[in-house]
Protein backbone atom coordinates (compact mmCIF):
# COMPACT_ATOMS: atom_id res chain seq x y z
CA UNK A 1 0.00 0.00 0.00
CA UNK A 2 2.67 2.63 1.05
CA UNK A 3 4.36 1.70 -2.44
CA UNK A 4 1.24 1.83 -4.60
CA UNK A 5 1.45 6.03 -4.75
CA UNK A 6 5.56 5.79 -6.02
CA UNK A 7 4.51 3.16 -8.67
CA UNK A 8 2.56 6.06 -11.10
CA UNK A 9 5.37 8.63 -10.69
CA UNK A 10 7.94 5.57 -11.74
CA UNK A 11 6.51 4.59 -14.49
CA UNK A 12 5.61 8.68 -16.11
CA UNK A 13 9.07 9.11 -15.72
CA UNK A 14 10.06 6.03 -17.49
CA UNK A 15 8.07 6.98 -20.58
CA UNK A 16 9.27 10.74 -20.38
CA UNK A 17 12.89 8.91 -20.34
CA UNK A 18 11.77 7.00 -23.30
CA UNK A 19 10.21 10.09 -25.25
CA UNK A 20 13.23 12.28 -24.21
CA UNK A 21 15.34 9.22 -25.36
CA UNK A 22 13.78 9.08 -28.82
CA UNK A 23 13.78 12.91 -29.42
CA UNK A 24 17.17 13.71 -28.69
CA UNK A 25 18.46 10.63 -30.64
CA UNK A 26 16.19 11.98 -33.76
CA UNK A 27 17.59 15.46 -33.33
CA UNK A 28 21.28 14.48 -32.84
CA UNK A 29 21.40 12.27 -35.78
CA UNK A 30 20.10 14.87 -37.93
CA UNK A 31 22.37 17.76 -36.36
CA UNK A 32 24.96 15.19 -37.01
CA UNK A 33 23.94 14.39 -40.57
CA UNK A 34 23.91 17.89 -41.21
CA UNK A 35 27.48 18.51 -40.10
CA UNK A 36 28.82 15.88 -41.71
CA UNK A 37 26.97 17.00 -45.25
CA UNK A 38 28.58 19.86 -44.61
CA UNK A 39 32.20 18.60 -44.38
CA UNK A 40 31.36 16.62 -47.45
CA UNK A 41 30.61 19.42 -49.11
CA UNK A 42 33.58 21.08 -48.24
CA UNK A 43 36.02 18.22 -48.63
CA UNK A 44 34.87 17.32 -51.68
CA UNK A 45 35.96 20.77 -53.06
CA UNK A 46 38.74 20.31 -51.85
CA UNK A 47 39.30 17.05 -53.26
CA UNK A 48 38.73 18.69 -56.65
CA UNK A 49 40.76 21.76 -56.41
CA UNK A 50 43.56 19.58 -55.58
CA UNK A 51 42.93 17.25 -58.92
CA UNK A 52 41.26 20.57 -61.03
CA UNK A 53 45.30 21.97 -60.42
CA UNK A 54 46.61 19.35 -62.49
CA UNK A 55 43.84 18.29 -65.45
CA UNK A 56 45.14 20.29 -67.99
CA UNK A 57 49.13 19.29 -67.29
CA UNK A 58 48.84 16.64 -69.68
CA UNK A 59 47.16 18.49 -72.33
CA UNK A 60 49.36 21.51 -72.43
CA UNK A 61 53.12 19.24 -71.68
CA UNK A 62 52.02 16.74 -74.77
CA UNK A 63 51.89 20.29 -76.75
CA UNK A 64 55.52 20.79 -76.47
CA UNK A 65 57.66 20.15 -79.33
CA UNK A 66 60.18 18.52 -77.65
CA UNK A 67 57.84 15.61 -76.38
CA UNK A 68 56.65 15.08 -79.71
CA UNK A 69 59.73 14.68 -80.88
CA UNK A 70 60.75 12.07 -78.20
CA UNK A 71 58.24 9.84 -79.80
CA UNK A 72 59.49 9.44 -83.14
CA UNK A 73 63.27 10.60 -82.57
CA UNK A 74 65.13 9.08 -79.70
CA UNK A 75 67.93 11.42 -80.11
CA UNK A 76 65.04 13.92 -78.23
CA UNK A 77 64.75 12.43 -74.89
CA UNK A 78 67.24 14.12 -73.39
CA UNK A 79 65.35 17.64 -73.92
CA UNK A 80 62.09 15.84 -73.24
CA UNK A 81 63.42 14.26 -70.12
CA UNK A 82 64.96 17.66 -68.76
CA UNK A 83 61.63 19.38 -69.93
CA UNK A 84 58.99 17.25 -68.11
CA UNK A 85 61.80 17.55 -64.93
CA UNK A 86 61.29 21.41 -65.53
CA UNK A 87 57.59 21.72 -65.31
CA UNK A 88 57.22 18.95 -62.96
CA UNK A 89 58.81 21.02 -60.57
CA UNK A 90 57.25 24.36 -61.50
CA UNK A 91 54.14 22.76 -61.58
CA UNK A 92 54.41 20.85 -58.14
CA UNK A 93 53.23 17.34 -59.50
CA UNK A 94 54.73 14.23 -58.48
CA UNK A 95 55.91 12.90 -61.64
CA UNK A 96 55.59 13.71 -65.03
CA UNK A 97 56.46 10.88 -67.56
CA UNK A 98 55.99 9.70 -71.52
CA UNK A 99 55.19 6.65 -72.76
CA UNK A 100 55.02 5.40 -75.92
CA UNK A 101 52.48 2.74 -77.95
CA UNK A 102 54.12 -0.39 -76.82
CA UNK A 103 53.75 0.71 -72.69
CA UNK A 104 57.37 1.48 -72.41
CA UNK A 105 58.45 4.83 -70.70
CA UNK A 106 60.73 7.00 -72.60
CA UNK A 107 60.93 9.99 -70.88
CA UNK A 108 60.35 10.93 -66.83
CA UNK A 109 60.75 14.23 -64.55
CA UNK A 110 62.57 11.31 -62.62
CA UNK A 111 65.29 9.95 -65.19
CA UNK A 112 68.26 10.38 -62.98
CA UNK A 113 66.93 9.67 -59.56
CA UNK A 114 66.64 6.32 -58.24
CA UNK A 115 63.48 4.28 -59.29
CA UNK A 116 63.47 6.38 -62.43
CA UNK A 117 60.50 5.26 -64.35
CA UNK A 118 62.40 5.07 -67.82
CA UNK A 119 61.97 2.14 -69.46
CA UNK A 120 59.29 0.63 -66.90
CA UNK A 121 56.23 -1.12 -68.70
CA UNK A 122 52.78 0.46 -67.68
CA UNK A 123 50.67 -1.21 -70.49
CA UNK A 124 48.48 -2.91 -68.07
CA UNK A 125 47.46 0.00 -66.54
CA UNK A 126 43.82 1.31 -66.96
CA UNK A 127 44.85 5.12 -67.46
CA UNK A 128 47.73 4.12 -70.11
CA UNK A 129 45.03 1.79 -72.17
CA UNK A 130 42.32 4.27 -71.63
CA UNK A 131 44.17 6.90 -72.96
CA UNK A 132 45.32 5.00 -76.28
CA UNK A 133 41.71 4.13 -76.25
CA UNK A 134 40.01 7.22 -76.06
CA UNK A 135 42.26 10.27 -75.54
CA UNK A 136 42.24 10.62 -71.46
CA UNK A 137 42.44 8.54 -68.72
CA UNK A 138 42.34 8.08 -64.93
CA UNK A 139 43.53 6.14 -62.35
CA UNK A 140 44.28 5.97 -58.36
CA UNK A 141 47.07 2.98 -57.86
CA UNK A 142 50.10 2.61 -55.59
CA UNK A 143 53.21 2.99 -57.90
CA UNK A 144 54.81 -0.52 -58.49
CA UNK A 145 57.97 0.66 -58.97
CA UNK A 146 58.33 3.69 -56.25
CA UNK A 147 55.66 2.07 -54.13
CA UNK A 148 54.12 5.83 -53.01
CA UNK A 149 50.56 5.75 -54.41
CA UNK A 150 48.98 9.02 -56.67
CA UNK A 151 46.20 9.57 -59.06
CA UNK A 152 47.77 9.17 -62.50
CA UNK A 153 45.97 11.45 -65.12
CA UNK A 154 47.10 10.44 -68.77
CA UNK A 155 46.46 12.05 -72.57
CA UNK A 156 47.36 10.50 -75.45
CA UNK A 157 49.76 12.40 -77.39
CA UNK A 158 49.60 11.62 -81.01
CA UNK A 159 52.38 12.60 -83.88
CA UNK A 160 51.46 11.44 -87.58
CA UNK A 161 51.10 7.86 -87.31
CA UNK A 162 53.08 7.25 -83.87
CA UNK A 163 51.28 7.42 -80.43
CA UNK A 164 51.84 7.97 -77.33
CA UNK A 165 50.44 8.83 -73.64
CA UNK A 166 51.71 11.56 -70.98
CA UNK A 167 50.72 10.83 -67.63
CA UNK A 168 51.14 12.97 -64.80
CA UNK A 169 51.38 11.60 -61.13
CA UNK A 170 49.47 13.68 -58.45
CA UNK A 171 49.96 13.12 -54.57
CA UNK A 172 47.13 13.43 -52.82
CA UNK A 173 48.48 12.12 -49.57
CA UNK A 174 48.70 15.46 -48.72
CA UNK A 175 45.28 15.98 -48.05
CA UNK A 176 45.19 12.34 -45.94
CA UNK A 177 47.49 14.39 -43.49
CA UNK A 178 45.43 17.53 -43.43
CA UNK A 179 42.09 14.96 -42.51
CA UNK A 180 44.89 13.32 -40.16
CA UNK A 181 45.84 16.54 -38.19
CA UNK A 182 42.20 17.68 -37.42
CA UNK A 183 41.44 14.49 -36.29
CA UNK A 184 38.62 14.17 -39.12
CA UNK A 185 36.93 10.54 -40.21
CA UNK A 186 37.19 11.45 -43.50
CA UNK A 187 37.63 8.42 -46.52
CA UNK A 188 37.88 8.45 -49.97
CA UNK A 189 36.44 5.46 -52.08
CA UNK A 190 37.46 4.48 -55.58
CA UNK A 191 35.04 2.81 -57.91
CA UNK A 192 34.89 -0.62 -56.20
CA UNK A 193 34.42 -0.06 -52.88
CA UNK A 194 37.90 0.54 -51.46
CA UNK A 195 39.41 3.14 -49.16
CA UNK A 196 42.51 4.45 -51.11
CA UNK A 197 42.71 7.29 -48.94
CA UNK A 198 41.78 8.10 -45.34
CA UNK A 199 41.85 10.51 -41.90
CA UNK A 200 42.09 7.30 -40.06
CA UNK A 201 45.08 4.58 -40.55
CA UNK A 202 42.96 1.30 -39.34
CA UNK A 203 40.37 2.34 -42.73
CA UNK A 204 43.06 2.74 -45.11
CA UNK A 205 43.05 -0.26 -48.26
CA UNK A 206 39.83 -1.67 -46.75
CA UNK A 207 36.51 -2.33 -48.67
CA UNK A 208 33.58 -1.04 -47.42
CA UNK A 209 32.09 -4.08 -48.34
CA UNK A 210 33.29 -7.80 -49.46
CA UNK A 211 34.42 -7.49 -52.90
CA UNK A 212 33.91 -10.16 -55.28
CA UNK A 213 36.08 -12.66 -56.90
CA UNK A 214 35.73 -10.54 -60.04
CA UNK A 215 36.67 -7.19 -58.69
CA UNK A 216 39.56 -8.90 -56.68
CA UNK A 217 41.13 -10.48 -59.48
CA UNK A 218 40.99 -7.33 -61.73
CA UNK A 219 42.45 -5.28 -59.28
CA UNK A 220 45.39 -7.51 -59.14
CA UNK A 221 45.69 -7.23 -62.66
CA UNK A 222 45.84 -3.72 -62.54
CA UNK A 223 48.27 -4.00 -59.61
CA UNK A 224 46.18 -0.68 -58.23
CA UNK A 225 46.96 -1.62 -55.16
CA UNK A 226 50.16 -4.03 -54.99
CA UNK A 227 50.95 -5.56 -52.21
CA UNK A 228 47.74 -5.24 -50.03
CA UNK A 229 45.97 -8.77 -49.76
CA UNK A 230 42.01 -6.95 -50.53
CA UNK A 231 40.27 -10.59 -50.53
CA UNK A 232 41.69 -10.96 -46.40
CA UNK A 233 40.84 -7.34 -44.69
CA UNK A 234 37.61 -6.82 -42.91
CA UNK A 235 35.15 -4.50 -44.60
CA UNK A 236 34.25 -1.51 -42.85
CA UNK A 237 30.72 -1.68 -43.02
CA UNK A 238 27.97 -3.78 -41.56
CA UNK A 239 25.50 -3.87 -44.64
CA UNK A 240 25.55 -2.06 -47.79
CA UNK A 241 24.87 1.52 -47.55
CA UNK A 242 21.09 2.46 -47.77
CA UNK A 243 21.05 5.95 -49.84
CA UNK A 244 23.97 8.02 -48.79
CA UNK A 245 23.98 6.64 -44.57
CA UNK A 246 26.16 4.12 -43.86
CA UNK A 247 26.69 2.32 -40.49
CA UNK A 248 30.10 0.98 -39.11
CA UNK A 249 31.48 -0.75 -36.11
CA UNK A 250 30.61 2.43 -33.62
CA UNK A 251 30.03 5.30 -35.87
CA UNK A 252 27.66 6.59 -38.58
CA UNK A 253 28.16 7.93 -41.57
CA UNK A 254 27.29 10.07 -44.68
CA UNK A 255 28.62 9.29 -48.13
CA UNK A 256 28.76 11.69 -51.32
CA UNK A 257 29.72 11.43 -54.56
CA UNK A 258 33.06 13.27 -56.22
CA UNK A 259 32.53 15.42 -59.16
CA UNK A 260 34.36 14.16 -62.34
CA UNK A 261 35.32 10.66 -61.06
CA UNK A 262 33.69 7.26 -59.74
CA UNK A 263 35.31 8.11 -56.72
CA UNK A 264 33.08 8.74 -53.21
CA UNK A 265 33.83 10.81 -50.20
CA UNK A 266 32.35 9.17 -46.86
CA UNK A 267 32.32 11.46 -43.51
CA UNK A 268 31.57 9.31 -40.37
CA UNK A 269 30.69 10.38 -36.86
CA UNK A 270 31.01 7.91 -33.64
CA UNK A 271 27.50 7.26 -32.38
CA UNK A 272 28.93 7.17 -28.86
CA UNK A 273 28.94 10.56 -28.53
CA UNK A 274 24.94 10.29 -29.85
CA UNK A 275 24.13 7.79 -27.52
CA UNK A 276 25.66 9.48 -24.33
CA UNK A 277 24.01 12.73 -25.31
CA UNK A 278 20.58 11.31 -25.53
CA UNK A 279 21.24 9.02 -22.80
CA UNK A 280 21.58 12.35 -20.74
CA UNK A 281 18.70 13.86 -21.64
CA UNK A 282 16.52 10.77 -20.79
CA UNK A 283 17.76 11.20 -17.50
CA UNK A 284 17.01 14.79 -17.33
CA UNK A 285 13.23 14.39 -18.49
CA UNK A 286 13.55 11.04 -15.65
CA UNK A 287 14.80 13.72 -13.14
CA UNK A 288 12.58 16.81 -14.21
CA UNK A 289 9.37 14.43 -14.15
CA UNK A 290 9.96 12.61 -10.39
CA UNK A 291 11.08 16.17 -9.46
CA UNK A 292 7.72 17.52 -10.41
CA UNK A 293 5.57 14.53 -9.46
CA UNK A 294 7.11 15.21 -5.79
CA UNK A 295 5.80 19.43 -6.12
CA UNK A 296 2.73 18.32 -6.92
CA UNK A 297 2.63 15.79 -4.02
CA UNK A 298 3.59 18.34 -1.96
CA UNK A 299 0.96 20.85 -3.12
CA UNK A 300 -1.81 18.50 -3.16
CA UNK A 301 -1.19 17.47 0.62
CA UNK A 302 -0.99 21.18 1.10
CA UNK A 303 -4.20 21.80 -0.72
CA UNK A 304 -5.91 18.81 0.96
CA UNK A 305 -4.76 20.37 4.50
CA UNK A 306 -6.34 24.13 3.50
CA UNK A 307 -9.33 22.43 2.23
CA UNK A 308 -10.00 21.16 5.57
CA UNK A 309 -9.72 24.27 7.62
CA UNK A 310 -11.81 26.33 5.13
CA UNK A 311 -14.82 23.61 4.04
CA UNK A 312 -17.04 25.14 6.33
CA UNK A 313 -16.54 29.12 5.22
CA UNK A 314 -16.50 27.80 1.80
CA UNK A 315 -19.53 26.02 1.94
CA UNK A 316 -21.37 29.40 3.12
CA UNK A 317 -19.47 31.39 0.54
CA UNK A 318 -21.29 29.30 -1.90
CA UNK A 319 -24.68 29.49 -0.73
CA UNK A 320 -24.29 33.00 -0.66
CA UNK A 321 -23.06 33.01 -4.03
CA UNK A 322 -25.81 30.79 -5.27
CA UNK A 323 -27.90 32.78 -3.80
CA UNK A 324 -26.47 36.04 -5.33
CA UNK A 325 -26.50 34.61 -8.62
CA UNK A 326 -29.91 33.58 -8.64
CA UNK A 327 -30.73 37.46 -7.88
CA UNK A 328 -28.45 38.51 -10.82
CA UNK A 329 -30.57 35.94 -12.57
CA UNK A 330 -34.01 37.27 -11.99
CA UNK A 331 -32.43 41.21 -12.44
CA UNK A 332 -31.54 40.03 -16.12
CA UNK A 333 -34.46 38.13 -16.86
CA UNK A 334 -36.26 41.00 -15.87
CA UNK A 335 -34.56 43.28 -17.88
CA UNK A 336 -34.46 41.02 -20.74
CA UNK A 337 -38.64 41.45 -20.49
CA UNK A 338 -38.66 45.01 -20.54
CA UNK A 339 -36.21 45.31 -23.75
CA UNK A 340 -38.34 42.91 -25.51
CA UNK A 341 -41.62 44.59 -24.53
CA UNK A 342 -40.21 47.57 -25.62
CA UNK A 343 -39.15 46.13 -28.75
CA UNK A 344 -42.90 44.70 -29.76
CA UNK A 345 -44.49 48.15 -28.85
CA UNK A 346 -41.49 49.73 -31.26
CA UNK A 347 -42.32 47.00 -34.22
CA UNK A 348 -46.21 47.58 -33.56
CA UNK A 349 -45.64 51.09 -34.13
CA UNK A 350 -43.56 50.71 -37.16
CA UNK A 351 -46.28 48.34 -38.49
CA UNK A 352 -49.18 50.77 -37.86
CA UNK A 353 -47.02 53.49 -39.64
CA UNK A 354 -46.51 50.92 -42.46
CA UNK A 355 -50.11 50.07 -43.24
CA UNK A 356 -51.39 53.61 -42.69
CA UNK A 357 -48.63 54.65 -45.14
CA UNK A 358 -49.91 51.98 -47.48
CA UNK A 359 -53.58 52.74 -46.73
CA UNK A 360 -52.71 56.67 -47.65
CA UNK A 361 -50.67 55.48 -50.68
CA UNK A 362 -53.39 54.12 -51.75
CA UNK A 363 -55.79 56.82 -51.54
CA UNK A 364 -53.61 59.61 -53.07
CA UNK A 365 -52.73 57.20 -56.00
CA UNK A 366 -56.80 56.59 -56.32
CA UNK A 367 -57.30 60.49 -56.45
CA UNK A 368 -54.90 62.01 -58.43
CA UNK A 369 -54.62 58.66 -61.05
CA UNK A 370 -58.06 60.61 -63.11
CA UNK A 371 -56.71 64.34 -63.07
CA UNK A 372 -53.99 62.90 -64.60
CA UNK A 373 -55.60 61.06 -67.41
CA UNK A 374 -58.00 64.32 -67.76
CA UNK A 375 -54.85 66.50 -68.04
CA UNK A 376 -52.95 63.73 -70.84
CA UNK A 377 -56.33 64.29 -72.74
CA UNK A 378 -56.52 67.83 -72.59
CA UNK A 379 -53.10 68.23 -73.58
CA UNK A 380 -53.04 65.69 -76.43
CA UNK A 381 -56.49 67.96 -77.53
CA UNK A 382 -54.60 70.83 -77.07
CA UNK A 383 -51.80 69.72 -79.53
CA UNK A 384 -54.76 68.76 -81.87
CA UNK A 385 -55.99 71.97 -82.40
CA UNK A 386 -52.59 73.77 -82.02
CA UNK A 387 -51.82 76.17 -85.03
CA UNK A 388 -48.51 75.40 -87.27
CA UNK A 389 -46.97 79.08 -85.92
CA UNK A 390 -47.02 78.29 -82.54
CA UNK A 391 -43.39 76.29 -82.96
CA UNK A 392 -42.06 76.93 -79.37
CA UNK A 393 -45.31 75.70 -77.52
CA UNK A 394 -45.62 72.05 -79.17
CA UNK A 395 -42.60 70.71 -77.56
CA UNK A 396 -43.58 72.31 -74.16
CA UNK A 397 -46.95 70.31 -74.72
CA UNK A 398 -45.09 67.18 -74.96
CA UNK A 399 -42.57 67.63 -72.29
CA UNK A 400 -45.81 68.30 -70.17
CA UNK A 401 -47.37 65.05 -71.44
CA UNK A 402 -44.03 63.15 -70.38
CA UNK A 403 -43.73 63.95 -67.23
CA UNK A 404 -47.53 62.93 -66.73
CA UNK A 405 -47.15 59.80 -68.25
CA UNK A 406 -44.22 59.45 -66.05
CA UNK A 407 -46.41 60.06 -62.84
CA UNK A 408 -48.78 57.49 -64.17
CA UNK A 409 -46.51 54.79 -64.78
CA UNK A 410 -45.30 55.71 -60.88
CA UNK A 411 -48.94 55.17 -59.61
CA UNK A 412 -49.12 52.64 -61.61
CA UNK A 413 -46.02 50.80 -59.65
CA UNK A 414 -47.89 51.94 -56.44
CA UNK A 415 -50.85 50.20 -57.21
CA UNK A 416 -48.94 46.85 -58.33
CA UNK A 417 -46.58 47.16 -55.11
CA UNK A 418 -49.62 47.69 -52.27
CA UNK A 419 -52.40 45.22 -54.08
CA UNK A 420 -51.49 41.77 -54.81
CA UNK A 421 -53.65 40.57 -58.04
CA UNK A 422 -52.83 36.54 -58.55
CA UNK A 423 -54.03 36.30 -62.01
CA UNK A 424 -54.08 33.23 -64.33
CA UNK A 425 -51.23 31.45 -65.08
CA UNK A 426 -50.62 30.08 -68.81
CA UNK A 427 -47.83 28.65 -70.72
CA UNK A 428 -46.01 31.42 -72.48
CA UNK A 429 -42.87 32.12 -74.78
CA UNK A 430 -40.60 34.16 -73.37
CA UNK A 431 -39.04 35.46 -77.33
CA UNK A 432 -42.70 37.33 -77.57
CA UNK A 433 -42.82 38.44 -74.02
CA UNK A 434 -39.56 40.66 -74.31
CA UNK A 435 -40.02 41.08 -77.79
CA UNK A 436 -43.72 43.25 -76.59
CA UNK A 437 -41.49 44.26 -74.01
CA UNK A 438 -38.91 45.92 -75.95
CA UNK A 439 -41.81 47.80 -78.52
CA UNK A 440 -42.93 49.24 -75.42
CA UNK A 441 -39.36 51.03 -74.69
CA UNK A 442 -38.81 52.18 -77.77
CA UNK A 443 -40.03 56.07 -77.07
CA UNK A 444 -37.23 55.25 -74.03
CA UNK A 445 -34.67 54.35 -75.89
CA UNK A 446 -35.30 56.61 -79.21
CA UNK A 447 -34.63 59.29 -76.30
CA UNK A 448 -31.49 57.91 -74.53
CA UNK A 449 -30.07 57.20 -77.90
CA UNK A 450 -29.26 53.25 -77.81
CA UNK A 451 -31.27 50.44 -79.20
CA UNK A 452 -31.87 47.09 -77.23
CA UNK A 453 -30.14 44.23 -78.43
CA UNK A 454 -31.85 41.02 -78.53
CA UNK A 455 -30.43 37.68 -79.09
CA UNK A 456 -32.98 35.28 -79.22
CA UNK A 457 -32.75 31.71 -79.45
CA UNK A 458 -33.85 29.54 -82.70
CA UNK A 459 -36.42 27.49 -80.23
CA UNK A 460 -38.99 28.60 -78.23
CA UNK A 461 -38.46 29.21 -74.52
CA UNK A 462 -41.83 28.20 -72.30
CA UNK A 463 -42.78 28.92 -68.80
CA UNK A 464 -45.94 29.07 -67.01
CA UNK A 465 -46.63 32.54 -66.04
CA UNK A 466 -49.00 35.82 -66.41
CA UNK A 467 -47.96 37.14 -69.59
CA UNK A 468 -48.87 40.68 -68.61
CA UNK A 469 -47.06 40.88 -65.80
CA UNK A 470 -43.87 38.94 -66.69
CA UNK A 471 -43.83 41.90 -69.51
CA UNK A 472 -43.74 43.74 -66.74
CA UNK A 473 -40.79 42.29 -65.30
CA UNK A 474 -38.89 42.91 -68.48
CA UNK A 475 -40.02 46.16 -69.17
CA UNK A 476 -38.92 47.41 -65.93
CA UNK A 477 -35.69 45.84 -66.33
CA UNK A 478 -35.34 47.13 -69.60
CA UNK A 479 -35.75 50.74 -68.63
CA UNK A 480 -33.39 50.36 -65.61
CA UNK A 481 -30.83 49.24 -68.23
CA UNK A 482 -31.75 52.36 -70.55
CA UNK A 483 -31.42 54.74 -67.26
CA UNK A 484 -27.80 53.25 -66.26
CA UNK A 485 -26.72 54.34 -69.84
CA UNK A 486 -28.47 57.00 -70.29
CA UNK A 487 -25.90 60.15 -71.55
CA UNK A 488 -22.27 57.52 -72.16
CA UNK A 489 -21.34 57.16 -75.97
CA UNK A 490 -20.59 53.75 -75.65
CA UNK A 491 -23.67 52.37 -74.18
CA UNK A 492 -24.77 49.34 -74.99
CA UNK A 493 -28.23 47.25 -73.36
CA UNK A 494 -28.40 43.46 -74.62
CA UNK A 495 -31.50 40.80 -73.76
CA UNK A 496 -30.74 36.80 -74.19
CA UNK A 497 -32.46 34.50 -73.10
CA UNK A 498 -31.68 30.74 -73.04
CA UNK A 499 -33.04 27.38 -71.43
CA UNK A 500 -31.48 23.82 -70.31
CA UNK A 501 -34.45 22.11 -70.43
CA UNK A 502 -34.80 22.67 -66.26
CA UNK A 503 -34.58 26.14 -66.42
CA UNK A 504 -34.85 29.54 -68.23
CA UNK A 505 -32.56 32.15 -67.79
CA UNK A 506 -33.39 35.68 -69.06
CA UNK A 507 -30.54 38.20 -68.61
CA UNK A 508 -30.52 41.72 -69.25
CA UNK A 509 -26.43 43.16 -69.34
CA UNK A 510 -26.06 47.30 -69.73
CA UNK A 511 -22.65 49.02 -70.05
CA UNK A 512 -23.39 51.85 -67.76
CA UNK A 513 -21.80 53.08 -64.93
CA UNK A 514 -22.51 50.20 -62.43
CA UNK A 515 -23.36 49.88 -58.79
CA UNK A 516 -21.03 50.14 -56.09
CA UNK A 517 -20.39 46.99 -54.09
CA UNK A 518 -21.88 48.73 -50.46
CA UNK A 519 -25.16 49.42 -51.78
CA UNK A 520 -25.47 46.42 -54.28
CA UNK A 521 -27.30 44.15 -51.34
CA UNK A 522 -30.27 46.52 -51.15
CA UNK A 523 -30.85 47.32 -54.72
CA UNK A 524 -33.97 45.29 -54.15
CA UNK A 525 -35.03 46.52 -51.04
CA UNK A 526 -38.75 49.19 -51.46
CA UNK A 527 -38.32 52.06 -51.55
CA UNK A 528 -34.38 52.31 -52.18
CA UNK A 529 -32.95 53.83 -55.45
CA UNK A 530 -30.07 55.40 -56.31
CA UNK A 531 -32.15 57.66 -58.77
CA UNK A 532 -33.69 61.23 -57.62
CA UNK A 533 -36.31 61.61 -55.83
CA UNK A 534 -37.92 63.14 -59.20
CA UNK A 535 -37.19 59.89 -61.03
CA UNK A 536 -38.22 57.09 -59.24
CA UNK A 537 -39.66 55.60 -55.62
CA UNK A 538 -37.02 52.79 -55.80
CA UNK A 539 -39.81 49.90 -55.63
CA UNK A 540 -39.62 48.38 -59.28
CA UNK A 541 -36.83 45.64 -58.73
CA UNK A 542 -38.78 44.76 -55.53
CA UNK A 543 -42.15 44.62 -57.35
CA UNK A 544 -40.27 42.48 -60.19
CA UNK A 545 -38.81 39.86 -57.44
CA UNK A 546 -42.45 40.12 -56.04
CA UNK A 547 -43.96 38.89 -59.11
CA UNK A 548 -41.18 36.59 -60.17
CA UNK A 549 -41.81 34.43 -56.81
CA UNK A 550 -45.24 33.84 -57.47
CA UNK A 551 -44.12 32.35 -60.42
CA UNK A 552 -41.91 30.52 -58.65
CA UNK A 553 -38.23 32.26 -60.08
CA UNK A 554 -35.79 34.27 -58.83
CA UNK A 555 -33.80 37.90 -59.25
CA UNK A 556 -30.46 38.03 -59.01
CA UNK A 557 -27.92 41.29 -59.60
CA UNK A 558 -24.04 41.54 -60.36
CA UNK A 559 -22.16 44.51 -60.67
CA UNK A 560 -19.18 46.06 -61.53
CA UNK A 561 -18.53 50.17 -61.11
CA UNK A 562 -17.45 51.32 -64.74
CA UNK A 563 -18.13 48.31 -66.22
CA UNK A 564 -21.65 47.87 -66.13
CA UNK A 565 -24.30 45.24 -64.70
CA UNK A 566 -26.53 42.52 -65.47
CA UNK A 567 -29.62 41.11 -64.17
CA UNK A 568 -30.37 37.42 -64.17
CA UNK A 569 -34.15 36.24 -64.09
CA UNK A 570 -34.20 32.17 -63.41
CA UNK A 571 -37.74 30.28 -64.24
CA UNK A 572 -38.50 26.99 -63.74
CA UNK A 573 -38.73 25.34 -67.73
CA UNK A 574 -42.53 25.05 -69.04
CA UNK A 575 -42.29 20.81 -68.30
CA UNK A 576 -40.89 21.01 -64.71
CA UNK A 577 -43.59 23.39 -64.15
CA UNK A 578 -46.31 21.50 -65.83
CA UNK A 579 -45.19 18.59 -63.91
CA UNK A 580 -45.13 20.13 -60.48
CA UNK A 581 -48.57 21.80 -61.29
CA UNK A 582 -50.11 18.45 -61.72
Amino acid sequence: MRMRPMILPAFVALIAAALAWFVADRWITATVREGLDQSLLLTSRAVEAEIDRFAALPDVAGEDARIRAALIDPRALEDANRYLETVATHAGASELFLINAEGRTIAASNWNRPGSFVGEFYSFRPYFREAIETGRGQFYAIGVTTGVPGYFLSTRVQVGTMAGVLVVKVDLRGLQETWRSAGADVALVDGDGVVFLSGREDWLYRPLTPLSDKVIQRLAETRAYDGVPLGAVAPLLRQAPTGDDAQGDGWTARIASVSGTDWSLMAAHPTAAITTVAAGWALAASLLTLAVAGLFKAWDQRRQIIALKLSQSERLEAMVTARTADLAREVEARKQAETDLRAAQEHLIHAEKMAALGRMSTAIVHEISQPLAAMEATLTAAEMTLAASESQTAPRLATAKGLIRRMQRTIKHLKSFGRKEPGALDLIDLRSVISSAIELVTPRARAVGVVPEFISPSQAVSVIAGPVRMEQVVVNLILNALDAVEGRGDGRVSVTVESDGVEARLVVRDTGVGISPDILPRVAEPFFSTKSAAEGLGIGLSICKAILAEFGGKLSVASALGRGTTVTVVLPAAALAQAAAE
